[in-house]
């Protein structure tokens, strides 16, 4: 949104090196801002510097313009590989298309309502998805990533203008629930880094990035946000 007021924080963790990354591009053309999360895949972070680059450059044609340039992206550095969410601002500032592949995640937040906007592709998923148990390792095995996913495989859903739009790496979603997202969103100065620290006082193993979005004007807490299909 043009007005937005947003904020990111990320720690390292107790991984050797940060392998997030976030970006922010506003369209010369309308003002408004895309956005993009990252987690790369291994201790290397240059590819999700370059998918989260890459996808908020080319966000003013689309969501699926942008997950094409950050996968051309990947694929011209050669190696490495990551997942990633985008949140591509709509027309007339009518709230957001979001695209993701792996378990990077978006949330909208509205009041005390937290919506996951995204379904994980993971392992883990997969097999609840056919009512069989999952095994806490499986939560971290990505089914599809920006250099491996087919067009088909890419996640989308489109979101009236929340409140908050919160961007989150598995650093942070795995360790704070919907409840605490509410309250620090709604009360925390600096809501990014209350989150990233937050993750960590609870024992995030991962990098922990948040990127959060404040859109104005706020919507009552009466609004419902739809959930997105897988």
């Amino acid at each position: 949104m043009r007005n937005s007021n947003w904020r990111t924080s990320s720690e390292r963790g107790p991984r050797r090196t940060n392998a997030d990354a976030v970006a922010s591009y506003a369209d010369p053309r309308t003002g408004q801002i895309a956005f993009a999360l990252a987690d790369g895949i291994g201790e290397d972070g240059t590819a999700a510097r370059l998918a989260a680059a890459a996808a908020v450059r080319a966000a003013g044609d689309g969501a699926e313009a942008a997950m094409a340039a950050a996968r051309h992206a990947v694929e011209a550095a050669g190696t490495g590989d990551c997942v990633l969410v985008i949140a591509v601002p709509l027309p007339g500032e009518q709230g957001y298309e979001i695209a993701w592949v792996g378990d990077a995640r978006a949330y909208a937040v509205v009041g005390d309502a937290v919506t996951q906007l995204t379904t994980d592709h993971t392992l883990a998923q997969y097999f609840r998805d056919r009512g069989t148990p999952a095994t806490p390792r499986m939560e971290h095995l990505v089914t599809a990533s920006v250099r491996t996913a087919k067009p088909a495989r890419i996640g989308y859903a489109t979101v009236p203008t929340p409140a908050f739009l919160l961007l989150a790496s598995d650093g942070v979603h795995r360790y704070v629930d919907g409840r605490s997202f509410a309250r620090v969103l709604h009360h925390a100065p600096d809501p990014a880094a209350e989150l990233v620290r937050l993750a960590v006082r609870e024992g995030s193993a991962d990098n922990a990035t948040a990127l959060v979005v404040q859109c104005p004007p706020a919507l009552p807490a009466t609004v419902a946000i739809p959930a997105a299909a897988a």
